[in-house]
């Protein structure tokens, strides 16, 4: 489900060196005062309780270069970021589509990308605009997503949103953290993701972004958009596992990395071939590769799973049902009864009993 196209993914995270910047800024200034006319303005449109939106026709984006990937259904986050760029003072609309016009320039003609990496972008003036091709009819459909390049092993499962500006340092400016929240609440609406499917690049990825200060405000923009759509905004909490650790979670990593295509015996011992796998894992996913399981490793490793699924993931989840107390075969086809299970558990941990064993179900049952 995460396989993506090396000539199409992220990468290991958003470069914030000189080259970078530099291009993005250079580009930029030279297009902020061109003459935009109403053609421009034209696919800017409003869709049912949501914001405002400028279509990739609005900002005058460039065709893709190859056909797009759509992806069935709904996605299962949000991840955030930010462009590592000027934190600019220019917050005009000319402004806005001049930055998304660099950004995929920059993307295509240097990093070799089909089309912009990102869904949308939300500018430091406050608008928000489709970044690749179709994210916006797709949204607006709720009943499926494009492939994307925002972050290595989470391009087919979520919703990328980029951010202008740096923010190691200092907070995004009140109105964009306010579109922000307004797109991620029409998100979670139009694909029915909880608040708490919100996250930062830095939690899949070995990167910086998106910058100390607004992946700090993950928590906030949860509690924010729970205030709107209602839910519990509190998000997954995962154990940090290593080399001579034992028991059922190391046993539950295990067999998410079976389930992953790593070689590997599920004995519940975190010795060096336990290491070695979750290693080479890291390496794929362009996570912090040391070996030590801890946030991006099991948030790259863990898929919702629901009934009608199978595999060694699904055993993980029987495992550790029968360790709570709950009777279900270990035998890797998700049925009645480890739908009834799961339902059992979710309701004790007071969890939404949907029976869907999502990042914040694995995360209880390996608390």
């Amino acid at each position: 489900m995460n396989h993506v196209d090396p000539a199409n993914s992220a990468g290991p995270g958003h470069p914030v060196g000189p080259d970078r910047r530099s291009f993005l800024a250079g580009a930029f200034a030279v297009g902020t005062g061109a003459l935009l006319g109403s053609a421009l303005t034209a696919g800017v449109a409003r869709a049912a309780a949501g914001p405002v939106i400028a279509d990739t026709g609005a900002w005058g984006a460039r065709p893709a270069s190859s056909p797009l990937n759509f992806v069935a259904g709904a996605p299962d986050k949000v991840i955030v970021h930010h462009t590592a760029t000027p934190n600019v003072t220019d917050y005009s609309q000319a402004a806005a589509f001049s930055l998304a016009r660099s950004m995929q320039s920059y993307q295509m003609d240097s990093e070799h990308w089909i089309d912009t990496g990102q869904h949308f972008t939300v500018s430091r003036g406050a608008y928000i605009m489709e970044g690749r091709h179709s994210s916006l009819a797709t949204l607006r459909s709720g009943t499926q997503h494009v492939e994307s390049a925002h972050c290595t092993g989470q391009n087919t499962v979520a919703i990328g949103i980029e951010n202008e500006g740096t923010y190691s340092t200092v907070d995004p400016r009140s109105q964009q953290y306010a579109a922000l929240i307004d797109l991620i609440t029409y998100i979670c609406q139009q694909y029915g993701l909880r608040a708490y499917q919100v996250y930062g690049h830095r939690d899949f990825n070995n990167t910086e972004c998106p910058g100390d200060r607004l992946y700090a405000l993950i928590p906030q923009i949860r509690r924010d958009v729970a205030a709107r759509i209602g839910g519990d905004p509190t998000g997954p909490v995962w154990p940090v596992l290593s080399s001579g650790a034992s028991g059922e979670n190391v046993k539950t990593l295990q067999y998410l990395l079976v389930q992953r295509g790593q070689s590997l015996t599920v004995d519940g011992a975190y010795g060096p071939a336990t290491q070695a796998a979750v290693t080479a894992f890291q390496n794929t996913n362009h996570a912090s590769a040391d070996g030590v399981a801890g946030n991006q490793t099991w948030s790259q490793a863990v898929a919702p799973l629901a009934r009608g699924a199978s595999g060694s993931a699904v055993q993980g989840v029987q495992s550790q049902l029968v360790a709570h107390g709950i009777q279900v075969s270990v035998d890797g086809a998700f049925g009645p009864g480890t739908q009834a299970g799961v339902t059992s558990f979710q309701s004790s941990a007071g969890l939404p009993a949907d029976g869907v064993v999502d990042a914040r179900t694995w995360s209880r049952l390996l608390a």
